[in-house]
């Protein structure tokens, strides 16, 4: 069995509502739920909006393969009203790489392995500069250490907020 590293989020409509509901057909469909984080807010990051989003941080225990857990979570988004068409739009008319959504599902971590395809990229490339991913991480694996790096989520999250410090 695999251990997955999920982060949900979302920051339009009933976002609490619809994270519960994604941790369940995770559940459902990918596997056990074995620890999730509470729900952390924080401001979009990439893109300007008025919504503040909520994340939360899940792992399971799994027996598919990467593609297929890739799969599940792209049709549990689907269900949970994800509209990556209309996303698409707004991203071209605002120029934003982001926009906001009422959900949304990253693969953080598939074991320690390192997977790089036109797909599916784990771990997921933008941990160490996301604190909104890396707070609810620290808060149920906060010594994991990063398979490429070696760092662990708790030194991670220690550098990025070094970084963003504000000089005088």
């Amino acid at each position: 069995m695999a251990r997955v590293v999920f982060l949900t989020g979302g920051n339009v409509g009933d976002v609490k509502t619809r994270l519960q509901r994604a941790q369940q057909l995770l559940n459902e469909r990918v596997g056990a739920v074995l620890r999730c984080s509470h729900r952390y807010e924080s401001a979009p990051w990439g893109f300007d909006a008025e919504e503040r989003f909520s994340n939360q941080a899940i792992e399971v225990s799994t027996d598919l393969t990467p593609h297929e857990v890739l799969d599940a979570i792209e049709q549990i988004e689907n269900e949970l009203g994800r509209n990556r068409a209309a996303e698409a739009i707004e991203r071209a008319r605002t120029g934003s790489r982001y926009c906001s959504r009422p959900i949304d599902i990253d693969i953080l971590f598939y074991d320690d392995e390192v997977i790089h395809d036109e797909r599916l990229v784990v771990p997921h490339p933008l941990i160490a500069e996301r604190e909104f991913a890396l707070v609810p991480l620290c808060e149920i694996m906060r010594t994991r250490r990063h398979p490429v790096t070696g760092r662990t989520m708790e030194e991670i999250l220690a550098a990025l907020k070094q970084n963003n410090k504000p000089t005088c």
